[in-house]
Order: C-alpha cells, then sequence, then structure tokens
C-alpha cells in the first residue's frame, strides 16, 4: 500500500505492506486525513517517532470481527492503552505509560491507504456528517476537553491567543457556553472567521489588557503567548494550554506565583461529545479547509499545511 513514513526525513513508499489487525482491532480503509502541527512537531524531534505519521482521520470499516462494523464510516480515539494500569483502570487511557498513539507513538498512523484501531477506539460517524467535517472530530475533540476541565461561566471572560487551526476550533467550542469571549491574532482574515462566534482583536502587546480575563487558552506554542497570557489574566485566574512544544521554553514564572495563576494542560478530548457537537451545532467546519490534496501530492500538502496563516490541509488517501 501507500503510505508517508517517517525515519528523521518524510518519504512515500508504495511497497509498505497492509496492516493485519489483530482479534480486537478493525481493518480501516482511510478515506481522508487531515495534517496536524503536531505531525510537523514530530518531524521538528518533539519525540522519536519512526513510521507512518498521521492520526486525524475518517474512513470506512473493511476487516472486523464486529460484522455490523464492517462497510461503515468511522473515526478513531488516537490513544491505546494496556488496559492493565492503574490509569487504564481509572479510564484514564490517555495517560497510560505503556500507550500506543496513532501515529505519534509507536503505532503506525493514518498517511496510508489502510490502518488499523481496536474496536474500542473506534466511533460510526453519523450520516449527516460529512467526510470533510467528521475529519475534523479529533483536533475538534481536543477543544471540547476545554469544557471538560475547566468550569466556564456565562460571566467569564475569556481570551483565545492564536487565531489558527485549533484557535478556530477553540472558539467555536468556548462559544457554547455564551461567555465574553475574545479572540486575539495577527491575521485578519483568520480573525474574521471567528466573528460569528467571538469577539476578535488584533494582536497588540501595548493594548491595555492587564489583569482583563479570567481564563486565557493559549494555542500557539510560543513563549511570548504564553506570557502575553500571564500579563492579560487576572489574578487567580487560569491559564490552558493546547499547544506541544518541539523545544524547550525558559521563563521566570515569579509573575505566575505573584498572581496565584493555575496553569492546565490540555490534550486529548473524547469524540462522543465531537460528532454529538458536529450534529447540534450544525457549524460549517469546511470553511476552514485550506486545500484537499492527493497523497501522491504530499509534498505541497505539507508545504502548504506549514506555511505560515494556513487552515486545515487534507489528505485524500
Amino acid at each position: 500500500m501507500k503510505a508517508l513514513y517517517f525515519d528523521e526525513k518524510l518519504a512515500l513508499r508504495n511497497d509498505y505492506p497492509i496492516p493485519v489487525p489483530t482479534e480486537n482491532e478493525a481493518l480501516i480503509k482511510v478515506t481522508l486525513a487531515g495534517l496536524c502541527n503536531t505531525d510537523k512537531e514530530i518531524m521538528n524531534g518533539y519525540t522519536p517517532f519512526r513510521g507512518i505519521l498521521g492520526h486525524e482521520f475518517v474512513g470506512v470499516v473493511e476487516e472486523c470481527h464486529q460484522k455490523n462494523l464492517i462497510g461503515r464510516r468511522v473515526v478513531g480515539e488516537i490513544n491505546i492503552g494496556c488496559g492493565e494500569c492503574s490509569f487504564c483502570r481509572k479510564n484514564m487511557k490517555t495517560h497510560c505509560l505503556q500507550r500506543k498513539v496513532l501515529g505519534i507513538r509507536d503505532k503506525d498512523g493514518v498517511f496510508a491507504e489502510y490502518t488499523t484501531l481496536p474496536i474500542a477506539n473506534l466511533h460510526m460517524v453519523p450520516d449527516e456528517i460529512r467526510d470533510e467535517e467528521a475529519v475534523f472530530t479529533e483536533p475538534l475533540a481536543a477543544a471540547l476537553n476545554i469544557l471538560q476541565m475547566v468550569d466556564i461561566r456565562k460571566q467569564d471572560r475569556v481570551v483565545v491567543i492564536g487565531d489558527g487551526k485549533l484557535g478556530q476550533l477553540i472558539v467555536r467550542a468556548i462559544s457554547t457556553t455564551s461567555c465574553d469571549l475574545t479572540l486575539i491574532g495577527k491575521q485578519k482574515e483568520k480573525l474574521a472567521l471567528a466573528e460569528e462566534f467571538s469577539q476578535t482583536r488584533l494582536f497588540d502587546k501595548n493594548a491595555d489588557l492587564q489583569n482583563h480575563f479570567d481564563i486565557a487558552v493559549d494555542c500557539t506554542g510560543n513563549k511570548a503567548a504564553l506570557l502575553y497570557a500571564g500579563a492579560i489574566v487576572r489574578p487567580r485566574g487560569t491559564i490552558v494550554l493546547k499547544s506541544t512544544y518541539a523545544g524547550n521554553i525558559e521563563c521566570n514564572p515569579s509573575l505566575w506565583v505573584v498572581k496565584e495563576l493555575k496553569l492546565l494542560g490540555s490534550r486529548c478530548g473524547a469524540f462522543a461529545p465531537a460528532l454529538h457537537f458536529m450534529q447540534k451545532e450544525k457549524i460549517d467546519l469546511t470553511k476552514l479547509i485550506e486545500k484537499t490534496f492527493f497523497i501522491a501530492d504530499w509534498k505541497e500538502a505539507f508545504e502548504t499545511a506549514f506555511t505560515k496563516g494556513a487552515l486545515k490541509v487534507l489528505l485524500k488517501i
């Protein structure tokens, strides 16, 4: 099968073996896959991964011992826990120390014609959700996870820093709380995409926003934004970190101590709420698609995806 294989550099292979599912897995023919900043960070050394990249996808089950799943469109949660450790027993498989992570850690991903996942990780896609929307399930679940970890009330002033792909999804998720929501970014055209869901502001380090917000969500993954969040959040406010980092960030946390801030990391989310969100809210996520490429054009796809300001790039497998 065709597969984008990473081993210090990325290359398209035409002879990669089709994976063989175990008794508890399904073989899935990948239809669409989404490029994510995490893919870029892996290529930059975020984690020592070797294998097929990619973890955002929608596909069709081709082999499975649960016959009712064959032919069904599915998306799949990316963390595969051992099932036996204390974290797995507490339903925290995303923190299992032996976990495999699709396209990220010890598990071939979805930039290929086929992939396998445990049946327990699969979610059937409702008929009314198109492939081009279903492929957003994983990052949308990550965005909605903020609402599971932070109690956002209608009277709260919340800011999302970063107007890129993840920031756009986070704004759409948080807008359902009816809070006083602001998106801060550097690109007018990206901010315009969020005007239906939040107030928007061009980034201005001189703007008088000191101690203005109750909650700040940083989805930029850079030091400047993290320090900026600390400045514009009120004392005893909350900063939510939604980015992975390929390198280290050096900073003095004294301000966080003096202001008694909460710093909260937020990673993966459950898929069921994301699928429900797409059904209930009727928000057109296809507006966040930059372009779709065939896998043969992967070089152009990656170049486009990681151009500054690009929205979601998809691979048609």
